[in-house]
């Protein structure tokens, strides 16, 4: 049937024939989505203009006028008519008998009707004092009677929004914000109200209103796609159950499926969650520009006053190398070359994070279309900045969120497409299975403090349920594709059969504990001999909590929790052997020796730097990737070498990598008694490029003659910067580590790193008058993991109550 034909029955029949011709269009298999939507509001129309005009007569002054969902024109089987009878004053009792008129024979029908009778100066008057009215009337529509009225109204509602939009927006997000609390996440329901959560129809309306406030407007791509797919889904919702209902219960999603010709129920969520996603992530970038805009128009007229009328310069505060900060947002700097900086993409992502601030929309679309892909594996750069994001909490939720949005996630790691968006029918997860992989990284940084190999645990955490993409046990396919993920972004052999295991093994304990008898010597040897050393056990004690954690409230207890804790310590007793003591040092290379005669020869710091690199596998005629600048110094044994050095690297914005000190014993043709200490660190620039070694020597001189002042540097500089709220990270943690070293105490420290960590460590070792016989340095994404070997004066252990006071210092040190 065609619109015509459709009209000409109405016209005919009347509403009989209305209601049949309606019946027809909805149940004709060959019209769905917006045909559909659009030829049932045609009708309509038709329809409501006959009412009218066979009830007007010569009434002048009127008109009818369609709002809302029915103004857009987008009318679903079951959707409410949102009407407004507009009339000029003239004639309220002749007004009321029409309203009765075109009133009923639509209740007549069964239809649902949300109506109002107003003159435009009362329809103002009420959208200035209900927010929802004037969202409505934003979509006015003439439908029948005066032309003029209506025009007058719409064009008087969208002057007195854009007028009114420095009041009105908040209020909107506001109202967005209660609505989300109330109703949830659409991306993550498995009964998803299409309408209300957020993600749904009512935020895709919420961007229209926006945009039309000319103050801001959403991200544009596919936010027309995702808002169709919605309502497509809602239109068949409507015709499988027959009723007016936006929530997408189970029990209805395999037919809604099938009216909309897609495999199951899980392919359709699928797409409700990617058009969700898109709309939500959309409305989180224009409210943040909606914030940005009103917050600048508030602070104008107060800086042109301050700056006699001229223009204000933008702050950029600097966050990495080719990142920076400006309006509350990380953007790239000027001098960023994404095109020539493959890590650039995840070195934004783990500075916005850090600091706890959005990533810039067109920084991530730049990035998105000019980066070029990383090499494999990764650099080692690429993969540090990778554990820094996971390792950020909660802000990396976001931050992710804003690369996955552009594409550059699934471009980085091309499995996660297979879970990205993907449904869990358990009752006991609330996320889809990508959000339940970032939510277990989120828990699993508040427990890096635990484990010696935080970057272990936050990788394992992002891969544990990589498998549930592919077909079979998801932790036997979550095992192959860890191996895979794990050397492609450069893990050593080691380390990618450790991740491995822990995907393999993610259930191991929470299985045995809560299944198997504790008691039976078997159960622990079985788990002893799948797990295989105690620092992989407790990554899995740690990646067990946090999985749980993040699945939801019913997954974790403290009862579980004991139980867990129970098997560990059962576990680590079987493992439990000799504890290794200290390494014995490598004897040193020929050019350590040299450097370290030259000191001793010449009373003061000698130094070297040398750049350390690796190819670029995938492409042998591309430039080489830089790991960082190995710097080797040599120092005669004195007191205050290691706060000196940490600090002076700090001064010049260098991160450090690892590092090592040792003593080394001169040969004896040049000196059987004297020592020298040797300091093997890798650094990297913080941004910008390295500084000279002859100026570090010249600063690492005047640090350890007492005539430059590193903490009032350091202190200055930090002044120079506004605090920024980022991330809390976890309270540091050190220990003594027990029997770990017969011939000194071994303090380890776990913490966030953070410029002039390492120096600030050192002064509290000295102010303690503990020698440093060696110490072993380790940062892993944002974490700090060390070891430092320490002994008396005299060079003996500490006592166990000096250990423990030292320990307990550095730990308060490090809170402050």
């Amino acid at each position: 049937m065609t619109g015509t034909d459709v009209r000409k029955e109405t016209e005919d029949s009347g509403p009989g024939g209305y209601a049949a011709a309606r019946l027809r269009l909805l149940t004709e298999g060959a019209r769905s989505g917006p045909p559909r939507r659009t030829a049932l509001s045609e009708l309509t129309d038709d329809w409501l203009a006959g009412l009218f005009g066979a009830a007007a007569g010569g009434l002048s002054g009127v008109s009818l006028v369609a709002v809302g969902g029915y103004g857009r024109g987008e009318l679903s089987p079951r959707s409410d008519l949102d009407l407004v009878l507009l009339h000029d004053g003239s004639d309220p009792a002749a007004v009321a008998a029409l309203a009765d008129r075109i009133w009923y024979p639509v209740w007549d029908l069964g239809l649902s009707l949300d109506h109002s009778v107003r003159t435009p100066a009362e329809a103002r008057k009420t959208a200035g004092e209900d927010l929802k009215v004037h969202l409505g009337l934003l979509d006015a529509r003439h439908l029948a009677g005066d032309a003029g009225l209506t025009a007058g109204l719409r064009t008087a509602a969208l002057a007195d929004w854009r007028n009114q939009a420095p009041k009105r927006l908040p209020e909107l997000q506001e109202l967005c914000a209660e609505r989300a609390a109330r109703q949830g996440e659409l991306q993550y329901l498995l009964e998803p109200d299409l309408k209300e959560a957020r993600g749904g129809l009512r935020d895709a309306t919420a961007l229209r209103a926006v945009a039309a406030s000319w103050l801001a407007d959403a991200p544009r791509e596919g936010l027309a796609d995702a808002r169709r797919r919605l309502l497509d889904v809602r239109d068949a919702l409507h015709l499988a159950t027959g009723r007016a209902t936006d929530r997408l219960a189970l029990q209805e999603q395999d037919q809604v499926a099938a009216e909309l010709d897609l495999l199951d129920a899980d392919t359709l969520l699928r797409q409700v969650y990617e058009a969700a996603r898109l709309i939500a992530y959309a409305s989180d970038v224009t409210w943040r520009e909606v914030g940005r805009v009103l917050r600048s128009r508030a602070v104008r007229p107060r800086l042109r006053a301050m700056l006699g009328g001229g223009k204000p310069v933008t702050e950029r505060s600097p966050l990495a190398e080719g990142v920076v900060e400006q309006d509350g947002e990380v953007v790239l700097a000027r001098a960023a070359r994404p095109e020539r900086d493959p890590v650039l993409p995840l070195r934004a992502a783990a500075a916005a994070a850090q600091a706890g601030l959005p990533l810039s929309l067109h920084a991530v679309r730049r990035m998105a279309a000019t980066a070029r892909p990383l090499p494999t594996p990764w650099p080692a750069e690429a993969r540090e900045q990778l554990v820094t994001l996971l390792g950020s909490g909660r802000p990396t939720v976001e931050v992710w969120e804003a690369l996955e949005a552009e594409g550059l996630i699934t471009r980085l790691l091309p499995d996660w497409e297979r879970v990205r968006c993907r449904p869990q029918r358990n009752a006991v997860h609330v996320w889809t299975v990508d959000r339940h992989l970032i939510e277990t990284a989120v828990r699993a940084s508040e427990l890096t403090r635990r484990v010696s190999r935080p970057d272990l645990l936050l990788v394992a955490a992002l891969l544990h349920d990589i498998g549930k993409g592919w077909p079979g046990d998801h932790s036997v396919a979550g095992e192959i594709i860890a191996k895979d993920v794990a050397a492609r972004i450069g893990f050593d052999r080691a380390d990618v059969a450790v991740l491995s295991l822990l995907v393999r093994h993610h259930l191991l304990l929470i299985e045995t504990a809560t299944r198997r008898d504790l008691d039976d010597p078997a159960t622990v040897r079985f788990v002893a001999e799948a797990v295989g050393s105690q620092s992989t056990l407790e990554l899995l004690h740690a990646l067990t909590e946090a999985d749980a954690l993040a699945t939801g409230p019913a997954a974790w207890s403290s009862w579980r929790g004991s139980l867990v804790a129970d098997l560990v310590r059962r576990v680590s007793a079987v493992l439990a052997g000799g504890a290794p003591d200290e390494p014995e040092p490598a004897a040193p290379t020929a050019e350590q020796e040299r450097l370290a005669i030259e000191a001793f020869r010449t009373g003061g710091p000698v130094l070297a730097l040398r750049a350390q690199t690796e190819p670029v596998t995938e492409e042998p005629s591309g430039d080489p990737e830089p790991l960082g600048v190995e710097l080797l110094i040599a120092v005669p044994d004195q007191p205050g070498v290691l706060p000196a050095v940490a600090g002076v690297l700090a001064v010049h914005r260098l991160t450090v990598r690892t590092a090592e000190l040792r003593a080394v014993t001169l040969p004896d043709d040049v000196d059987d008694e004297g020592a020298v200490l040797l300091l093997n660190w890798r650094v990297a620039a913080e941004y910008g490029s390295l500084p000279q070694a002859a100026r570090l020597r010249s600063d690492l001189v005047r640090a350890l003659d007492g005539s430059l002042d590193i903490a009032g540097r350091l202190a200055e500089r930090d002044a120079a910067y506004p605090r920024r709220r980022g991330w809390t990270a976890p309270p540091p943690r050190v220990t003594v580590a027990p029997a770990a070293s017969h011939h000194a105490t071994v303090i380890e420290v776990r913490t966030q790193d953070a410029p002039g960590l390492l120096h600030r460590i050192g002064m509290a070792l000295e102010k303690a008058g503990v020698r440093v016989r060696s110490m072993h340095v380790s940062t892993l994404g944002a974490n700090a993991v060390d070891a430092f070997y320490v002994t008396t004066g005299t060079g003996a252990p500490l006592p166990a109550e000096d250990a423990g006071s030292l320990a307990g210092v550095l730990e308060e040190t490090l809170r402050t």
